[in-house]
């Protein structure tokens, strides 16, 4: 049975089950489908306003309906198969896949009885494992981008296997980019499944009471990923100190080791912006302040280092000791993550943990009143949102609970209410430009003031190979803000002559991301400093970038002054992720759409639209072919931001060297 209950929807009903089609912005629809009394009332990601909307025909017959968006129409058969195609060129963007005994004349005909949209019902649970199952495209050289990001090389996820779920290095940020001209995003925060197979894609929600996507159609990606800004936020402007250098390890213990850097950076008229005060800072997880074994004085630590014009960024972690000053309150009040089986513990280290339950409003307010009593308030203005997934020491997602449901149900869901507690925060004490490092995130955390870094990676060359792949489809999937630990995290010796090259490259390429930072865990780790409070946390050789020889040293000043000269160009990228939500650094066929092999580059980028940028991914190359794309003319940068060479007509490739001190970077003429 069909109906229009408004002029910009359709629904179709049989047994059980409701679909529901609505124009929801420019170009773009949603569809729902639930078998429970009426819709839930969540809109997850869908969060922004939108403007009124034009051009929108519904149509209800007997036989079928249509809803038809600008740019998109949405079909619905006679047996509420949905088929979406781009309006203008009656091209279908997206099938669902039914295989049932239809009738002989139905392509669809057949004795499988595949439905499109299954609801498996979860016995004894008021909730469905669902399965939404799509046709692969007609076109074969499909290829999808997006997704968040994955610890893999692959650019072009068609073929992939994609765990919807948050881990330490892993962000489901569930937009994907089709080269065929559309935009999904699936629009529910359970953990699950995507599957971009060659022969069917299928979406999967272990626990869920709704299927809920939205889709777009777009000439561009551009087109699309702003249009994607549109409905789900956009990143804010960045502040200036977002612009520079970013110095950390894991870990400095004291503040005079803060400090120390921190004057040396200046003594040698490095440039720095940022400096950080990594975790196990405090007494005990759960108490968001600094220990004063060890920072007896942080207001004249943060005023010093405010007075050499770099802002201090404080470690964060969302876990609660048991022990903690703070764990039998939060617990009384009902603050705390929980669990359907055994003892309430889910990170285990120094102590016995339990996260707050960030999908609690109360717990949000509660741990920002901590965090701007003991940090905010006296001078902090960044912060470094770890443990964003939140990471478990054992991954049993049917066994967590939060405020705002089961784990299974919600939980991809934490790291953007992680984020919402802080920026929230911020704004309201009157903060105005915000970035917090955060380790995760999901659809929408872009609005938060999120900056993703990539976690917890290893120090190796097939690593950093991957995590080129994950910043460009996290910026794919509206995530503007990234970076990675330079040099990776786990592991380098930095007397270790293997891994001085890694790091250079690693640091060459840090210079061209979005946020410049070093971070890591170096070894041999360092004497253990004291006996109290977070203590037992290790510090990690020095990761200082005059702590590799003076052949590294004088690559990385290259490049940090490099960095400094591209600070208006930088500032002008943020501000275009602002506007429009366009990433920072974006894949060439971003920029080069209609340019055929530019589908097809995955190991170079654009730095905005300026900027051909091809890291250096293995160990001993000193050569690398770059593609330069059409219709443009190039010239080479240097190390020092200098043009060098010839202008060379793009729609070709050249080999460019590549000695330890440079990585290749072309100019737009």
């Amino acid at each position: 049975m069909f109906a229009s209950p408004e002029e910009t929807a359709i629904e179709y009903r049989y047994d059980s089950e409701l679909l529901r089609i609505e124009a929801w912005g420019p170009n773009a629809l949603r569809v729902r489908a639930t078998h429970e009394p009426a819709f839930p009332p969540e809109n997850w990601a869908l969060t922004e306003p939108l403007p009124a909307p034009t051009a929108v025909q519904a149509t209800v017959l007997d036989s079928h309906a249509t809803l038809r968006n600008g740019a998109i129409t949405a079909h619905v058969n006679h047996r509420g198969k949905l088929t979406i195609t781009n309006t203008r060129t009656n091209k279908v963007l997206l099938q669902e896949f039914v295989r049932q005994r239809l009738d002989v004349t139905d392509p669809a005909c057949s004795a499988l009885r595949i439905v499109p949209r299954e609801f498996r019902p979860r016995l004894g649970a008021d909730s469905w494992h669902l399965t939404a199952r799509f046709e692969a495209s007609a076109d074969p050289h499909e290829k999808i981008f997006g997704m968040g990001q994955y610890q893999q090389p692959y650019l072009d996820l068609k073929g992939a296997d994609v765990e919807l779920a948050q881990r330490n290095s892993q962000a489901s940020v569930p937009f994907a980019v089709s080269s065929t001209g559309y935009g999904f995003l699936w629009n529910n925060p359970a953990i699950g499944r995507a599957v971009f197979g060659k022969n069917v894609t299928t979406f999967e929600a272990y626990s869920t009471r709704v299927l809920d996507y939205w889709v777009v159609a777009g000439d561009t990606p551009a087109e699309i990923v702003r249009a994607y800004g549109g409905v789900v936020g956009r990143a804010p402007e960045m502040p200036e100190y977002g612009l520079g250098f970013w110095q950390c390890k894991l870990r400095y213990q004291t503040q005079e080791e803060v400090l120390e850097v921190a004057r040396e950076h200046k003594k040698r008229a490095l440039p720095m912006d940022v400096i950080v005060v990594d975790y196990f800072h405090w007494p005990k997880e759960g108490e968001w302040k600094f220990d004063p074994t060890f920072w007896p004085g942080p207001d004249a630590m943060i005023a010093e280092l405010k007075s050499l014009d770099i802002e201090l960024m404080v470690s964060i972690w969302p876990t609660v000791d048991r022990q903690s000053e703070n764990y039998a309150e939060m617990l009384e009040k009902g603050l705390l993550m929980r669990q359907d089986r055994g003892w309430r513990i889910a990170m285990e280290g120094e102590g016995n943990c339990v996260h707050f339950d960030a999908t609690n409003p109360a717990a949000r307010e509660y741990v920002w009143q901590k965090a701007k009593q003991h940090y905010f308030d006296k001078g902090v203005r960044i912060f470094w949102l770890d443990e964003a997934e939140p990471e478990f020491t054992h991954y049993h997602f049917d066994n967590y609970r939060y405020h705002a449901g089961p784990d299974l149900m919600v939980g991809n869901i934490y790291p953007l209410a992680y984020a919402q507690a802080f920026h929230a925060g911020q704004l309201a004490a009157g903060q105005t430009h915000i970035v917090n490092l955060v380790r995760c995130a999901w659809a929408g955390s872009q609005k938060h003031g999120v900056l993703l870094w990539s976690g917890d990676v290893a120090s190796s060359w097939p690593s950093l190979r991957a995590q080129l792949s994950a910043g460009l489809n996290a910026g794919l999937a509206g995530i503007p803000w990234w970076t990675t630990d330079i040099g990776g995290f786990h592991g380098g010796d930095p007397r270790d002559l293997a891994f001085r090259e890694l790091f250079v490259r690693w640091f060459q390429w840090g210079a061209f991301c979005p946020v410049f930072r070093l971070h890591g865990d170096r070894e041999p780790k360092q004497e253990r400093l004291g006996d109290t409070g977070g203590s037992h946390c290790l510090s990690g050789a020095p990761n200082e970038v005059w702590s590799y020889g003076e052949e590294v040293y004088d690559i990385c000043r290259s490049y940090l002054f490099l960095r400094e000269k591209l600070r208006g160009y930088v500032r002008g990228l943020m501000q275009e992720a602002h506007v429009h939500g366009d990433p920072v650094i974006r894949t060439m066929f971003y920029e080069f759409p209609v340019e055929a092999r530019m589908w097809s580059v995955d190991d170079q980028y654009m730095f905005g639209s300026k900027y051909v940028v091809a890291p250096i991914l293995s160990a001993g190359q000193r050569e690398r072919v770059v593609a330069l794309p059409g219709g443009a003319s190039w010239r080479r940068l240097s190390a020092e931001g200098e043009l060098v060479g010839d202008v060379i007509e793009g729609g070709g490739s050249v080999t460019a060297e590549a000695p330890l001190g440079y990585m290749p970077v072309f100019e737009k003429q």
